[in-house]
């Protein structure tokens, strides 16, 4: 058994052992309420510059399998649980856990009280952290205190493709996608080619006159890490984009999307990262469980020049506008998350342009959202918005 201790950018000390690679990792703490997929959230670029908190107490029991991946690598920094199991119990596995994180050089420690370190986070928000074997603890404190935060920083160009590149459908073909990648997984591509679209992407800095050259029936902006403000370029090309070819957007494409428009975006305390997050339709109340994995959020009192009202109590709708107007014409929230009220969707009414803060894609989570698929494909299958 190997020691190992993490500490906290505020000073938290937390002990426990060595499960993965040995050494010193460092990032942003973050912590995830699903009580599956590890190795998807691990392989998940919109994690990258962050180590993860699993919540749920017992990891690894199904091992690991290569179906399950996100992308060619792990992004995460690293991994903390309560409690690694030993071996893997499923036909689909193809190697323990415990191996896995070795093979892929993740650094990673069990047997840490992870309660206290989500309440933590909770009531401290997310903050850098560095942990690992082998150092001790003022060396470990040095180092954490040290690490920049997450707010300016352009993640999207540590894990964007450098190559265009096609998948096309296996199906009945209705139509083309071009995909921009700020951190786009591998479900996300499967979702849309199961339902006919063939998906090219494109790096983040492509410009908007080079997707148009392609003449694709919509474009999709993808999931991806960190702060969006800084992404610029990105930005630009939304905008020449937009009232051109439909527009759809997911997780860190959301925020894009929004910043397109002219609204703002913040840093949440803790932010979204799990599979169990309950979003309001605004259109009917109705309430999807969805996965998640963000840590910033659009502003779309940003648009109207008034301050966002304060919570009182449960979420309510007045905690969002009605409807704002924006350079491109009127914008309406569409979806609103109910654990803090923040907006969670947002649909142009005068472009085809609409997006979502989280994964409907799920891989790991829930399927309430996979319809939102369903309707991207429907609006490129009839050419309408």
């Amino acid at each position: 058994m190997i020691p190992a201790i993490l500490v906290t950018a505020d000073g938290e000390v937390f002990r426990g052992r060595s499960v993965g690679a040995a050494g010193v990792s460092t990032g942003e703490v973050v912590f995830n309420t699903a009580m599956t997929g590890y190795q998807e959230i691990l392989t998940d670029p919109s994690y990258a510059g962050q180590v993860v908190v699993m919540t749920a107490p017992h990891i690894g029991n199904y091992g690991t399998s290569e179906h399950d991946v996100q992308a060619s690598t792990i992004h995460a920094r690293g991994l903390i649980t309560r409690a690694m199991s030993p071996m893997a119990s499923s036909w689909r596995s193809s190697e323990p856990f415990d191996d896995y994180l070795r093979r892929n050089g993740v650094v990673a420690m069990t047997d840490v009280d992870t309660r206290r370190l989500t309440r933590h986070i909770r009531d401290r928000g997310a903050m850098p952290i560095a942990f690992g074997s082998g150092v001790d603890e003022e060396e470990l404190s040095n180092i954490a205190s040290n690490i920049p935060s997450m707010v300016g920083q352009d993640l999207v160009s540590t894990v964007t493709t450098t190559d265009v590149y096609t998948r096309p459908t296996e199906g009945d073909r209705i139509g083309a996608v071009v995909a921009y990648d700020f951190g786009i997984k591998r479900d996300i591509v499967a979702a849309m080619n199961a339902r006919g679209i063939d998906v090219t992407v494109v790096p983040a800095s492509t410009p908007h006159t080079e997707v148009l050259d392609l003449r694709p029936d919509a474009v999709f902006l993808s999931n991806g890490p960190g702060d969006p403000e800084p992404l610029v370029a990105p930005i630009e090309s939304v905008r020449g984009l937009l009232g051109k070819v439909p527009v759809f957007g997911i997780c860190l494409g959301h925020q894009v999307l929004g910043l397109a428009l002219g609204a703002s975006t913040f840093k949440l305390p803790f932010g979204h990262h799990g599979g169990n997050h309950p979003v309001r339709r605004m259109a009917d109340g109705r309430v999807e469980i969805t996965s998640q994995n963000h840590g910033f959020a659009v502003d779309l009192w940003s648009l109207t020049g008034q301050p966002a009202p304060q919570r009182e109590g449960l979420p309510s709708r007045d905690l969002l506008p009605a409807v704002v107007d924006s350079p491109f014409g009127a914008v309406e929230p569409t979806h609103q998350n109910l654990n803090d009220g923040t907006n969670e969707g947002l649909r142009c009414l005068d472009v085809a342009a609409s997006s979502v803060q989280y994964h409907p894609e799920a891989a790991p989570g829930p399927n309430d959202a996979s319809v939102l698929f369903d309707r991207f494909a429907h609006a490129i299958g009839g050419r309408d918005a």
